[in-house]
């Protein structure tokens, strides 16, 4: 058995070695400088390998060894780069596709729990109240201390129909919550539009998908056909939008941007130095824009924010971003599996760094709920008083007019920061009438 053991040792020894001298002349051979081999480190790698081969209570699969040796690699990295087996890979690229099964929400990790970075628009776990932020501490009753991401994942996708049990930290909540889910297909659409009133469009994406960019210029056409005519101004909701695609975000920086830069990458190897200019046309014809972001908008978002922010393109509102500004390149394995590896970090137009950092807003605005005060009685008026002077004009203020106001009043209640946002357009719209 020890005779066995060694001769995998070396094999081991030398493969590694094989695998650094191969990566350095690939990889790093534009560097023209000898790579130093941590020798002493994988002399203790083997030893501990043969350690658990010979010692360890239960006999252990080379295989299972060498794959959580692998995984231990990429996630003592850092919270994104990861390896993925054939199961997970598939499930990676079914959910860049916009339909997969499970809560909907996208998460990542923080001090040995599941973060919340946002649960995405008209999926289960929005439905039952899960917020962005949010820690899970367990799924059922198995708690999440000690879990791999993607273990805590695979518990949390499950059978379609079935229920789960979220124990959840919220900050500002003495006692954890137990919110339960049920799971679901979901099925991702990216971009909803309306009519927030004559002249003003509002556009949410929920995600950065690869049709996304389309979505969003179809959109904005049927908003302008809805107006019968040109848009006064546009908010462009990425509230608890946790990223996506680049190309997706890149295109519909583009969509509003005549000229500049969207964004640019750096990294180590010269394949992860990228640089996104925008095309000569802005599908609103130089409109004003407002963009709301929060503490769930994250990676692709940030980035969208941050090119119409430095190319003042459009005022950002709301609360700091996430910060999460790296690049994961996936890099498909020949046994059918991949590593997600980090590779570079992103920077808006003016060389500002995301990561860690986000985007902060050009105004801020509180996470306030507004609620209507119903007087005891109504106030006073000159047009209360019996045999007022008529003004003249009576139909100048039609009763509709009155119905609006009260949809103002409404839209306050029901979303605060788009209220905010609205009376923002608004400003603009009339400054730059006056400035005529």
């Amino acid at each position: 058995m020890k005779l066995k053991t060694q001769n995998l040792l070396l094999i081991l020894t030398g493969l590694l070695l094989g695998l650094s001298i191969s990566i350095g002349h690939g990889v790093f051979a534009e560097r023209e400088a000898a790579v130093n081999l941590p020798v002493e480190e994988l002399r203790a790698f083997t030893d501990v390998f043969g350690r658990i081969k010979n010692d360890y209570v239960e006999d252990v699969n080379d295989r299972d060894l060498l794959e959580n040796a692998i995984r231990g690699m990429l996630t003592g990295l850092d919270p994104h780069s990861a390896y993925l087996d054939r199961e997970q890979f598939k499930e990676l690229q079914v959910g860049t596709s916009g339909e997969f099964g499970g809560l909907g929400i996208e998460v990542g990790m923080e001090d040995g729990f599941v973060k919340v970075i946002a649960p995405i628009d008209d999926t289960p776990a929005q439905r039952a109240g899960v917020q962005a932020g949010d820690l899970i501490i367990r799924l059922d009753d198995t708690p999440v201390k000690g879990m791999t991401l993607n273990e805590a994942v695979k518990i949390m996708r499950g059978k379609p129909g079935t229920t789960i049990v979220l124990t959840i930290v919220r900050s500002g909540v003495d006692a954890p919550l137990k919110i339960t889910v049920t799971r679901d297909i979901i099925t991702v659409k990216s971009v909803r539009s309306r009519m927030l009133e004559d002249g003003y469009g509002y556009v949410r994406i929920s995600q950065f998908q690869s049709r996304t960019a389309d979505s969003l210029l179809q959109a904005v056409e049927d908003l302008k056909k809805e107006n019968k005519g040109p848009l006064k101004g546009l908010v462009l909701d990425l509230r608890n939008n946790p990223g996506g695609v680049l190309n997706g975000a890149v295109a519909v920086s583009d969509a509003f941007l005549r000229k500049g830069l969207i964004v640019y990458t750096e990294g180590r190897v010269s394949d992860s130095r990228l640089r996104f200019n925008a095309t000569p046309s802005d599908v609103l014809d130089d409109a004003p824009m407002v963009v709301l972001v929060n503490q769930g908008s994250a990676s692709a978002s940030e980035i969208v924010a941050g090119a119409l922010q430095d190319q003042r393109r459009a005022i950002i509102m709301g609360s700091q971003t996430f910060g999460k500004g790296s690049v994961q390149t996936i890099l498909p394995l020949s046994s059918g599996s991949a590593v997600k590896l980090t590779t570079a970090r992103y920077y808006t137009p003016s060389g500002r760094s995301i990561q860690a950092e986000g985007i902060v807003p050009d105004i801020r605005l509180e996470d306030l709920k507004v609620e209507a005060l119903e007087a005891a009685f109504d106030p006073v008026k000159e047009s209360s008083l019996s045999r007022h002077l008529m003004n003249g004009n009576e139909e100048a203020k039609p009763a509709e007019q009155k119905d609006k106001d009260g949809e103002k009043e409404s839209l306050a209640q029901r979303d605060y920061h788009l209220y905010e946002a609205l009376n923002m357009l608004r400003g603009l719209v009339l400054q730059r009438e006056m400035m005529r």
